[in-house]
């Protein structure tokens, strides 16, 4: 497994992370999900990537992730990067919600809780909270380095202008925003377009980005349409038919160009994300050991020369994006 330096920290991260975000609830088979984790962790991905909403239904995924932690883990706690967030909603009532003191604080608690840790090594506000100043979100980040219960500061979804204001709130406070972790894909070029990706590089903080392969969009399996046993077709609120049939003749031209360069498409779109040094790390999702696998197969496919990244970008032009 390669890994590259999170910025100018002293923390490494493998090229692809596993998170747990949709295939690790209470609605997943769990022994799978167990045999994920070592797997993964067994060819190199030291960081497993959560928020406390992650399920189905929201925290089973922390639940199960620290069951298995304490099973399997209980020796390897310092060869991990275990991360978290909130800031989208958790529970009802006033106080579940966005990114007030109270919310990230009493999350945190509960987070650790549930994946049975004393501290996790990245703790993220997952969202700009646009009716809190961002001092008190950014208090309770500090907080959260300075009691020992996180070890980094994270930022995620935040716009640009917030991102910047938020990490000078950060530095002011003795905190340094460790990370950030957007979307970003062939699709989703947007931290690209408005400069955020060469912004991070410049101030040497690190970028997670998440959803390479689209929610499974960038994967050959939807090159001939919509398979009946897939993600589209399962009324998944994360992509619709209606997304994929649109990008239809886009997906096609990806997939002859990942042919071209000698690799199926999954691959391809991987390899396009951590083309570039502003990208530290790929979160992926799997649904089984075979899909995990396959992904790392990624890693060892040569590079994507620049005739072909031009001719990708002609496909996904940066400026329609």
């Amino acid at each position: 497994m390669p890994y590259r330096r999170c910025g100018d920290s002293g923390l490494k991260l493998p090229e692809i992370s596993l998170g747990l975000w949709q295939n690790f609830g209470d609605v997943n088979d769990f022994a799978e999900s167990r045999r994920m984790l070592r797997r993964a962790f067994d060819q190199g991905i030291t960081h497993f990537d959560l928020a406390n909403n992650y399920g189905p239904p929201p925290g089973s995924a922390e639940e199960n992730a620290g069951r298995i932690l304490k099973e399997d883990f209980a020796g390897y706690r310092d060869e991990l990067i275990v991360s978290t967030k909130a800031g989208y909603t958790m529970w009802d009532g006033p106080y579940g919600d966005w990114g007030s003191r109270k919310y990230l604080l009493s999350s945190l608690d509960q987070s650790l809780r549930r994946l049975q840790l004393d501290y996790v090594d990245v703790f993220y506000h997952h969202r700009a909270d646009p009716d809190t100043r961002l001092e008190e979100s950014m208090s309770a980040l500090a907080t959260a380095v300075n009691s020992g219960k996180a070890l980094y500061a994270g930022l995620s979804n935040y716009p640009l202008d917030r991102l910047k204001e938020a990490i000078a709130i950060l530095k002011n406070m003795g905190i340094r925003c460790l990370i950030y972790q957007p979307p970003y894909s062939l699709f989703r070029r947007g931290v690209e377009a408005s400069g955020t990706l060469d912004y991070l590089l410049e101030e040497g903080i690190g970028t997670a980005v998440f959803s390479p392969l689209a929610q499974g969009m960038l994967t050959p399996k939807y090159l001939a349409g919509i398979p009946e046993d897939s993600r589209a077709a399962s009324a998944s609120p994360f992509l619709q038919p209606d997304q994929v049939l649109a990008q239809q003749a886009t997906l096609r031209a990806l997939g002859e160009l990942a042919e071209q360069a000698g690799m199926p498409l999954h691959h391809f779109a991987l390899k396009w994300v951590l083309r570039t040094p502003a990208v530290t790390t790929a979160i992926i999702g799997a649904r089984t050991v075979a899909q995990l696998d396959d992904s790392l197969v990624a890693l060892a496919e040569p590079p994507l020369t620049e005739d072909i990244l031009a001719a990708a970008d002609a496909i996904t032009p940066l400026t329609n994006l």
